[in-house]
């Protein structure tokens, strides 16, 4: 059974989400972003779910060029990993941006310090993070295969709608991951669509991530595309 992102129900106050969510599969990541943002790991704590948190990226950038900005980042994430530590459960994280083109080389050696600052956060807490690639936002980093170098040795995320709107699914399905999301999209925007609404080839996808042997999040926009896309991966 695959897990289900809180990001369905993100108009809902969390303790709804949950509620929902619950009913439906055992595992949840939540979308720590907005009336779902985690202060404690108190609306957790009732369940007996498996849970991943997806961290905060609206307001945080762990490439930024202003280090105060990168510094602050990272707490965020170090912040979320002591909630994480509370239910077992791992983090994703985005890889950040840069603002300029001109300092994109700059912005990958600043990520590269994040995440060495994130291993230690991540060994001190016992909690894991992975590395999530993005899709065709404008000077974000980690868009295509050829990017992986950047997080090195770093778990990753293959968010598959994201990859199949930077044209590069494939190329990415070759690439060891350590955690999926789930959801689909035309090959044109982001929209985090139903899987089979869109024209992602879920057969392919699905074969690697039952290769893996980890189960994957559905993170659709619409919570009645919820039950919609685990029966047709049932169907796969």
């Amino acid at each position: 059974m695959p897990g289900v992102s809180t990001f369905c129900l993100h108009q809902f106050p969390l303790e709804k989400a949950l509620e929902q969510i619950a009913k439906i599969t055992d595992r949840i990541e939540v979308m720590d972003e907005g009336l779902h943002y985690l202060r404690s790991a108190d609306p957790l704590l009732s369940y007996d779910h498996h849970f991943s948190i997806h961290t905060p990226c609206r307001g945080t950038n762990i490439a930024s060029l202003l280090e105060p900005i990168r510094r602050a980042s990272v707490e965020v994430m170090g912040q979320c990993m002591k909630i994480a530590a509370e239910v077992d459960a791992g983090i994703v994280v985005h890889p950040g941006y840069f603002a300029w083109a001109e300092e994109r080389d700059k912005a990958c050696r600043q990520l590269e310090r994040s995440i060495d600052e994130l291993k230690f956060l991540s060994h001190e807490f016992s909690v894991p993070f992975f590395i999530e690639n993005m899709g065709n936002w404008e000077y974000f980093l980690l868009k295509v295969p050829d990017e992986l170098p950047l997080i090195g040795n770093s778990l990753f995320a293959l968010d598959v709608g994201h990859a199949h709107q930077m044209h590069c699914l494939d190329g990415f399905l070759e690439c060891p991951a350590a955690h999926y999301h789930l959801h689909d999209n035309a090959g044109d925007a982001d929209s985090h669509m139903a899987v089979g609404d869109g024209t992602i080839d879920f057969a392919t996808v699905m074969a690697a991530v039952k290769k893996s042997g980890i189960e994957p999040i559905i993170e659709v926009e619409k919570f009645e595309d919820v039950q919609k896309s685990i029966d047709r991966l049932n169907a796969l």
